[in-house]
């Protein structure tokens, strides 16, 4: 039967193997993107697609009587709050 010091010294090895294989392993996929995006002129939006911070929501909800808009996020504003909120919709 194999020992509890026997064991740990198997995973040391075995994580040692991992990270070593890791490395390697990420390298080659590493290349490969970078070919792949080369070969095709891919831009970092496209590969990275993200969001700019602050983009609103679009508004889904307009006050008739002031022409205020609301996104449907966050706490309702008082001219929908407990109200049918299908009659606000923007078409």
């Amino acid at each position: 039967m194999t020992t509890y010091k026997e064991l740990l010294a198997q995973k040391q090895a075995l994580d040692q193997q991992i990270a070593e294989a890791k490395k390697s392993e990420s390298k080659a996929a590493l290349a490969t993107v970078l070919a792949l995006i080369s070969e095709f002129g891919f831009t970092a939006q496209q590969v990275f697609p993200w969001k700019p911070a602050g983009v609103k929501a679009p508004a889904k909800y307009r006050d008739p009587v002031s022409g205020a808009t609301w996104s449907g996020r966050g706490k309702p504003p008082k001219w929908i709050a407990d109200k049918d909120r299908a009659e606000f919709e923007i078409q």
